[in-house]
């Protein structure tokens, strides 16, 4: 048990000294991925420093995670508490961010990191998504804030794969030296997660020149020098078909009206723009800025609030150990209290399991997108790509359910873990004097932007009620697990079981307000299944990992009977009556 509340009392390095990060990191299994991104290492021929092998690159990807970990570690991390206090300023309409904001910006800019799924051409590092999770992950430990602007490097990647190759020229070495930062202005004020609404003006001069008016709300990072914005450029629609994507300067144009006051993250400024006819360039193709662009640039970034929650929950579970092991009452130390230490361990659990779904899913985006690349250059090169083709189709699917799932469970147990880690604080814990009381502050918006919870749910139960990992279930079912792993496979088959009962009596109702209102409890129970087969996989290969797999799928158990009676019972039909009761 004590092995499994192991940490450092000083972490100066967040890579090398987390046990469970290494643990994913060197069973990431993601030659295929790497092999696409080097183009099986011919990239080696054109750049001396490119890998030229597997092996070259895991020690390259090794090296910059090691060097961010020390970032994160000895800049970022003691600098957020001042940071969270002074947060950005705004002054004759421009802003300037925290001390410690610029501080961490210049070393990672020094460090050439900000260009990191980038392809070397650009200046970039050239790798995979998987990766770059993890560098957030960190980043977030060690200030949640600094990563909506680290993190925002999904806005560059926007352009590398849908802008011109003069568009690529020109914009993505800025974001790769450190000049520029990024934002996506998509919000507005009459329109929020119903991004159809969006009516910023999009028109043309005389020479097809573009320029957009109107104001954006709500915008991460909005002081950025580049903005992607929504705009629609279709005069006379009202939906999501008038919708394109641009890209423009955060020049004199555009003016930054205010910074919002915000509960946490207050290191990242979030502002509201005028934009007052600003130049623009179009991205890709005229009306596909929501119904292509804007979701796969959410999807990218729902994939970054979740390792930016994962990222506060590690850090508010090492607060409330730290603490626990230091506060006696009675006599002794507080850890010491069964209610107290059972916290811990649901804690502890919690983030390893959030863990293997995030690099799980990581490592399905990161396959989706290198055989999307993959099909371009063989399309350009004459070649035939119908394997190709076959792995993408199942990748974007899994991929399509599992970043939604991912987000929503990663973000609601970020907040239940930094709940649980200020509870075990007590009173000392609501002071602003503790670190927990801004990881709590901080953790809460992670359920609500780039799309709520209850969106993440709707997003997924697509998937989730065609059953897409019924394959890989199915192949897990087969496999002969050793020891008392087995009977931890029988109950995952239990919990198969379960869902297929419990989605049978949804589908078979051929309801499909009824099916709206289950959606969280069959997405709760596949998580569960997928979750659940990814411990046990671990567990056989470190002996560490039994008791989390053996926690996580015993509690798995209780809660999946309880979601199946709360369908069956139908607890949700009260809804139907819901203006009565909600006067």
């Amino acid at each position: 048990m004590d092995e499994l509340f192991e940490i450092e009392d000083n972490m100066p390095n967040f890579f090398t000294e987390n046990k469970d990060v290494l643990f994913q990191f060197n069973n990431l299994n993601i030659e295929e991925v790497v092999n696409i991104i080097e183009h099986n290492y011919e990239e080696a021929k054109k750049y001396n420093y490119a890998p030229k092998d597997y092996q070259d690159a895991i020690d390259n990807y090794y090296r910059i995670l090691e060097i961010i970990g020390g970032i994160a570690g000895n800049t970022v991390a003691p600098n957020a508490a001042d940071v969270d206090i002074d947060g950005s300023s705004l002054e004759d309409g421009k802003v300037t961010y925290a001390k410690g904001t610029q501080e961490a910006l210049k070393q990672l800019s020094q460090a050439e990191l900000m260009g990191f799924t980038l392809p070397r051409k650009y200046d970039g590092l050239n790798f995979p998504t998987t990766i770059y999770i993890m560098a957030i992950e960190m980043i977030s430990k060690a200030d949640a804030s600094l990563m909506n602007i680290f993190g925002l490097q999904d806005i560059s990647e926007t352009i590398n794969k849908f802008g011109s190759d003069e568009q690529r020229a020109e914009f993505l070495p800025k974001f790769s030296s450190g000049e520029c930062t990024g934002a996506m202005a998509l919000t507005e004020p009459d329109a929020g997660s119903d991004l159809q609404a969006v009516m910023m003006h999009a028109y043309q001069d005389e020479n097809e020149n573009w320029f957009l008016h109107g104001v954006k709300r709500f915008i991460t990072n909005g002081c950025a020098e580049i903005l992607l914005v929504l705009a629609r450029s279709e005069s006379g629609t009202k939906d999501g078909r008038g919708l394109s994507m641009f890209v423009c300067y955060g020049d004199e144009t555009v003016k930054v009206r205010r910074i919002e006051h915000k509960l946490g993250i207050n290191g990242s400024p979030t502002c509201e723009l005028q934009f007052n006819d600003t130049p623009a360039q179009l991205i890709g193709k005229r009306k596909f800025g929501l119904i292509k662009y804007v979701m796969d640039l959410m999807n990218g970034a729902r994939l970054g609030v979740s390792a930016q929650a994962l990222g506060i929950s590690q850090a508010a579970y090492e607060e409330a150990l730290k603490y626990a092991k230091a506060r006696e009452q009675f006599g002794q130390p507080i850890y010491n209290i069964p209610v107290v230490t059972n916290m811990l361990i649901d804690m502890r659990v919690t983030l390893e399991s959030d863990r293997s779904l995030l690099y799980a899913t990581s490592k399905w985006v990161d396959l989706r997108d290198k055989f999307d690349e993959k099909i371009t250059r063989l399309k350009a090169e004459g070649k035939s790509f119908a394997e190709e083709n076959t792995r993408l189709k199942e990748a974007a699917k899994i991929a399509a359910m599992l970043t939604p799932m991912t987000k929503y469970i990663l973000t609601e147990n970020a907040n239940r873990i930094a709940y649980d880690a200020l509870q075990i604080h007590g009173g000392t814990g609501y002071m602003k004097e503790f670190i927990v009381e801004r990881l709590a502050r901080d953790a809460r918006i992670t359920n609500i932007y780039e799309g709520t919870s209850q969106l993440q749910i709707v997003a997924a139960i697509g998937g989730v009620i065609n059953d897409i990992l019924a394959g890989h279930f199915d192949e897990k079912e087969k496999k002969a697990y050793k020891g008392n792993l087995q009977k931890l496979a029988d109950n995952l088959k239990e919990i198969r079981e379960i869902f297929i009962d419990s989605l049978k009596y949804v589908v078979d109702k051929k309801d499909k307000y009824f099916q709206d209102v289950a959606a969280k409890e069959l997405v709760d129970l596949y998580s569960y299944l997928f979750t659940g087969y990814l411990l046990l996989d671990e567990a056989e290969i470190d002996l560490r990992k039994v008791f989390i797999a053996n926690r996580y799928i015993v509690s798995a158990i209780a809660k999946a009977h309880k979601n199946s009676e709360s369908i069956k019972n139908e607890q949700f039909s009260d809804l139907l009556h819901a203006d009565e009761i909600l006067v």
